[in-house]
């Protein structure tokens, strides 16, 4: 029997360099009414002309022609600047006091003059398209002002940038622009009346709850919804829990909330499966405690985690208890939310991508392919004796239109083997086994129901088995199906025993 071990705290890791090396600084400029020069009126200067202008810059313009979109910009004008065009090449002395030095040069002469006049004047320069004569360079922009999200790759994969541009997007609600104006108009109000630390923090999580929610900002500062977020920082004084599915190991399979979720913890009670990668992303400040729970092994009793979890949230902490998978398969969150239930303690779910639909996902093997099977079971494989549960309804599992997946199967294997053809199961039955599923040290053994313990025994690795049973097993993995896709698994050990 596994002995008890009492939960501890564990500190995240701490390099001493605490920032990687970068390719540039990413800076965010102010240009509100500063002079910008700009040499060139090609299209290419005149989509810099407007991204200067949107910054509120004075865009003094130097060129003997504009293009056609040139001139269009010229004539709509820009509500936030001014536009300057002057009907003759840029020279040395218009440059002195500027903020910032742009041109369009027709070539590498043309440029390294510019270049060579903004250096002379102390006046950063950049050259359209032309890194040599470039001190600066002009990223990706997401807008939603006042939050703006700039992305460089420094000049070596602009389509990279692009593609990083558009991901943002996606994850950012238009309104997003408006709840950040609304965010200053009421910074001096939190301020003065919310205590520094819990209460502030509080205030802000919930706050920002309600930006990515999609809802439209109030007209006001003063509306109901935020006057309910402002009482609730000042006086909700008791803390609460929420049970976070981490998903099978690889960090991105983290949904947002949960990412969300672990940036607002006060504590974090994590199990041994948990990946480090995972815990990076929590809020730094958060207390992070091991509460360890693996069959066979050194673990927390369940009931020392729930007394943790009811004794700091009744400290007025953000608790978050994060599970491996999906908190509700087999991680015994029904126990856990009895007993907060019972202590008057607000808790929550945070869903994860449970084990099984990670490994059907790395394998392209749909478990519920239609020529195959009609239904599907998750079924434990450990009950709370530690044996196989005699309460599984084996004649069902038995069901050849079934795919059977045990969850926790190594130790119980040759068990399983045997009672699902002992009930008529046929045996050979394709079967698959994975342990580590979509982490880098994946491993998975092929073969038929007869030879399921040998099969499992021949994985080279301690981390926790899936068992999966059933004719789908029997397909060829897709030819578009990658081992590197986007579950990040780099290699597999895949076994068959005949």
């Amino acid at each position: 029997m596994p002995t008890s071990r009492k939960p501890a705290e564990v500190r995240p890791k701490r390099r001493v360099a605490r920032v990687e090396p970068l390719a540039s600084l990413p800076l965010f400029f102010p240009l509100e009414g500063r002079k910008v020069v700009l040499a060139g009126g090609t299209d290419a200067a005149a989509w810099k002309a407007e991204l200067l202008a949107a910054s509120g810059a004075e865009v003094h313009v130097f060129a003997e022609e504009l293009s056609e979109v040139f001139e269009t910009l010229l004539e709509r004008g820009n509500l936030k600047c001014r536009f300057v065009h002057h009907a003759r090449p840029w020279s040395t002395d218009v440059i002195s006091g500027a903020a910032l030095a742009i041109a369009d040069a027709p070539s590498d002469g043309a440029a390294q003059a510019f270049y060579c006049a903004g250096k002379a004047a102390g006046v950063p320069v950049n050259v359209i398209d032309n890194p040599p004569f470039c001190e600066f360079q002009f990223g990706s922009i997401v807008n939603r002002s006042p939050v703006v999200i700039g992305i460089s790759t420094n000049g070596v994969a602009p389509i990279l940038g692009q593609a990083i541009r558009r991901r943002i997007e996606t994850l950012l609600p238009t309104s997003l622009q408006d709840w950040a104006a609304l965010a200053g108009r009421i910074r001096a109000r939190v301020l003065e009346s919310l205590a520094p630390g819990a209460e502030r923090r509080r205030f802000w999580e919930r706050f920002t709850d309600m930006a990515f929610s999609g809802k439209v900002v109030a007209a006001d500062a003063t509306s109901r919804d935020l006057e309910d977020v402002f009482g609730e920082a000042a006086h909700v004084r008791q803390g609460r829990v929420t049970l976070v599915g981490a998903g099978p190991g690889d960090a991105e399979n983290l949904t947002l909330k949960a990412m969300r979720t672990l940036q607002s913890a006060d504590v974090i009670l994590f199990d041994d499966l948990v990946d480090d990668s995972v815990l990076e992303l929590a809020r730094r400040e958060a207390k992070r405690m091991l509460v360890g729970k693996r069959g066979g092994r050194e673990s927390c009793r369940q009931e020392d985690i729930n007394d943790m979890m009811v004794s700091l949230a009744s400290q007025g902490k953000h608790v978050v208890r994060l599970k491996s998978g999906d908190p509700m398969i087999f991680g015994r969150a029904g126990e856990e939310l009895t007993r907060l239930a019972e202590e008057g303690i607000p808790a929550s779910v945070v869903p994860g991508i449970t084990a099984a639909s990670a490994m059907a996902a790395e394998l392209g093997i749909s478990l519920t392919h239609r020529d195959h099977a009609q239904s599907v079971r998750f079924v434990t494989a450990h009950s709370r004796k530690g044996k196989l549960p005699d309460t599984v309804d084996w004649r069902g599992l038995a069901d050849p239109a079934t795919t059977t997946v045990f969850y926790m199967g190594r130790r119980m294997a040759g068990q399983i083997s045997q009672r699902l053809i002992t009930e008529g199961r046929r045996p050979g039955t394709p079967v698959k086994a994975m342990a580590n599923v979509s982490r880098k040290d994946s491993v998975s053994w092929s073969g038929s129901l007869t030879k399921l313990a040998q099969g499992v025994d021949s994985l080279e690795t301690d981390g926790p088995v899936l068992i999966a049973i059933g004719d789908v097993f029997a397909q060829k993995i897709s030819s578009n199906s990658n081992p590197e896709n986007q579950y990040g698994v780099n290699s597999q050990v895949r076994k068959s025993i005949s």
